[in-house]
């Protein structure tokens, strides 16, 4: 084993604190998840990621262009719906979009414990009012 504790044998333990350029330590950094609950997170994530861009491909690909003869026989704000969806419709439902996926998977990562806002954040925030 080396004597160097800066660069460790190949038969050493890892030290995070050794390393180099590494971010700050979070507060989940000594959790070690389970694989089940690392499983669990990352089914939940894509199953996010797939009800979210097959709402975008609807609505983007479906409404703006496949059924956009259809659609143009309603009217919205005085233009035929299939245009309203090519021209803006697609844009503000893709917004619309990433603030429910940043509101979605917040609230998943809290659940499995993997965010890195301190336990505190709320406490904190709520007394500086």
């Amino acid at each position: 084993m080396s004597a160097d504790p800066s660069n460790p044998g190949p038969d050493s333990v890892y030290h995070h604190d050794l390393a180099e350029n590494l971010p700050r330590h979070s507060h989940h950094d000594a959790e070690v998840l389970a694989e089940q609950r690392a499983r669990s997170y990352w089914r939940a994530n894509l199953r996010v990621l797939a009800i979210l861009l097959g709402v975008w491909v609807f609505v983007a690909l479906g409404c703006g262009v496949l059924l956009g003869d259809w659609l143009d026989q309603f009217r919205l704000g005085g233009f035929p719906l299939g245009f309203w969806f090519t021209q803006q419709g697609a844009m503000l439902i893709f917004v619309a979009l990433i603030a429910i996926y940043h509101r979605w998977m917040t609230h998943i990562e809290r659940a499995h414990g993997v965010d890195d806002d301190p336990d505190d954040a709320k406490v904190t925030a709520e007394s500086a009012r």
